[in-house]
């Protein structure tokens, strides 16, 4: 299991958003294969989670099909962009 921490995986997020436009968005699992290398797979809840602090706090969304989500009751797969307030 990898020993990332919340924080790498939020500078991830923040990172890979922050490399697109505004409106492009990113799968919580290139965040954890940033910082989780082979081992990104076991990061897949701990990236939700981040995701889910930072919607709360107003940086971001997670969509699915275009539609913003909560991350915490979402199934399957989600996207995640900058938040619209945010921009």
């Amino acid at each position: 299991m990898s020993q990332a921490t919340p924080e790498q995986l939020e500078a991830a997020i923040r990172e890979l958003l922050a490399a697109r436009s505004a409106e492009a968005t990113i799968c919580p699992s290139e965040a954890a294969r940033q910082v989780g290398g082979d081992d990104w797979r076991d990061l897949m809840q701990p990236a939700r989670d981040v995701v889910a602090r930072l919607a709360d706090a107003g940086e971001v969304e997670a969509t699915q099909g275009g539609e913003v989500v909560d991350v915490r009751t979402a199934r399957g797969p989600i996207r995640v962009r900058t938040s619209r307030a945010a921009r």
